[in-house]
């Protein structure tokens, strides 16, 4: 009866923590999902941190993403909406 138990414990726990990255991918509604492969070495020289600490991609307003993206707010008013970073500034270091 106990391997019974321990066996649908694991499961249950299993099946929790492969469904967790799941939730975490998702996108927030009114958020940009901005890539920032190309602005990395420069955020990460900025805040006095290694490169590897910098994330690939952050959520961040429409309004700092159309800046560092360098497109029309407008243009991210998509639900899903990204773009990949151009150049960085205060804002969106403060952010990451």
């Amino acid at each position: 009866m106990k391997n019974v138990k321990f066996m649908l414990a694991a499961a249950g726990s299993a099946l929790i923590f492969s469904l967790s990255p799941i939730a975490f991918a998702q996108h927030s509604p009114g958020l940009v999902r901005v890539d920032l492969s190309s602005v990395a070495a420069s955020i990460a020289r900025d805040l006095k941190v290694e490169v590897r600490q910098i994330p690939t991609t952050v959520e961040i307003s429409a309004r700092v993403a159309a800046k560092v993206c360098k497109v029309k707010e407008d243009m991210l008013g998509a639900h899903d909406a990204s773009c990949t970073a151009e150049i960085t500034n205060t804002e969106l270091e403060q952010l990451v």
